[in-house]
């Protein structure tokens, strides 16, 4: 399965030659729900079929579609379907991403992948990554504050302590001697330095320091997101004190995962440790924005914030989840043509604000309606 934020930071979505075909669908975790989920999928093909087709040959649009259709008879895929589902494909590029936020239904064959849904994930406050950690091996989680999963660690990422020191593994120090002389008629005596204790402790903090490394490069990095450790209070002081991951949390969960009932309860005891921190970085958003605002260097009017973006003046962009404001931008000129979004040539100018505002440097935070310092759905802050 394909990581996000791996892919989004790589830019591996922005490389695609055209037909990019796009492909969105919540999804249902248990049965019976799930069993419509692959029925819903193929209509959805369906419908890029007929997309293309309107341009292509049949012939020509076959290859297009056969990934889409092979993951139409994956039923082991459809038996681990999270909330939500994305699939784009294009010219040597097939990209499966299992969501775990809904997303509406869209199938759609443009001259570049539909990338917004995802864009709406990426940019949320609320997500994190856990740590599940003992001596021994690895367990590595993502979620947000309604959903936790565990995921598969990228190469690079040592599961276990074998993975990680292999035939380096400490054994015992042992030293020869043989008293009497040569020929004396004894066996040689056997003396251990360091004992088993020492030698297992030296394994444990190499075996933290390659994980440690791992995490850092192949997901803290790539998805920028908080990490918290769950593990024994004794792993925490050596894992903290090996640790060059920024992105490692102060505060850890004091047991390890498997000593939980259940992953949900693993995802309670995580957004005990989140909530502050997010609540936080949203209030010291809201207090920025109300200060820039003071001084005329922000603003939550669409018109004149997208004007803005357009012109690359947007350091911070706050835009409220799960709104929506039917319209297009000119990318020329950032003027707004507001509309309906029955109209295909219409769509979120929400979205689009977003989209354009991070291709610009900017950073977009999604915030909850509750949070939002605005009732415009938009809050920015421009960098002059």
């Amino acid at each position: 399965m394909n990581i996000l934020d791996k892919d989004y930071a790589a830019g591996v979505l922005d490389k695609a030659s055209p037909p990019c075909l796009s492909l969105y669908q919540p999804t249902h975790r248990h049965y019976p729900e799930n069993q419509q989920d692959p029925i819903r999928y193929k209509n959805l093909v369906k419908v890029l079929e007929k997309s293309l087709l309107r341009k292509f040959p049949r012939i020509a649009i076959q290859s297009m579609l056969t990934p889409f259709l092979d993951l139409a008879d994956d039923h082991d895929f459809w038996n681990h379907v999270l909330d939500g589902l994305a699939v784009l494909g294009a010219q040597g590029i097939f990209r499966v991403y299992r969501l775990q936020r809904p997303v509406p239904e869209l199938a759609v064959a443009a001259d570049s992948f539909h990338v917004k849904p995802l864009m709406r994930i990426l940019q949320s406050a609320d997500r994190y990554q856990v740590l599940g950690l003992n001596s021994r091996e690895i367990k590595l989680y993502e979620g947000h504050r309604d959903a936790l999963d565990e995921i598969e660690p990228e190469a690079g990422v040592p599961r276990t302590m074998t993975l990680a020191l292999g035939d380096e593994l400490t054994e015992p120090h042992q030293t020869v001697a043989s008293y009497g002389g040569v020929g004396g008629g004894q066996a040689p005596m056997r003396h251990g330095h360091g004992g088993k204790k020492s030698e297992e402790k030296i394994d444990r903090e190499r075996f933290f320091r390659a994980v440690d490394r791992g995490i850092l490069e192949q997901h803290s990095k790539p998805s920028g997101l908080p990490l918290i450790l769950a593990a024994l209070p004794e792993h925490h002081h050596v894992f903290h004190k090996v640790s060059r991951n920024p992105y490692l949390m102060e505060k850890s969960i004091d047991v390890h995962p498997d000593a939980l009932p259940s992953v949900d309860h693993l995802r309670q005891r995580a957004w005990q440790v989140i909530e502050p921190q997010y609540l936080a970085r949203l209030a010291a958003l809201v207090e920025e924005f109300a200060a820039a605002k003071a001084k005329g260097l922000a603003d939550d009017d669409p018109a004149k914030v997208a004007k803005a973006v357009t012109a690359g003046r947007v350091g911070k962009l706050l835009v409220e989840a799960g709104r929506v404001l039917p319209g297009r931008i000119q990318p020329a000129t950032g003027d707004i043509e507001f509309g309906d979004l029955t109209n295909p040539e219409m769509d979120d100018v929400l979205d689009d604000l977003a989209e354009m505002a991070l291709k610009k440097g900017g950073q977009v935070v999604i915030v909850p309606g509750e949070r939002m310092p605005t009732a415009t759905g938009v809050a920015a802050i421009y960098r002059y």
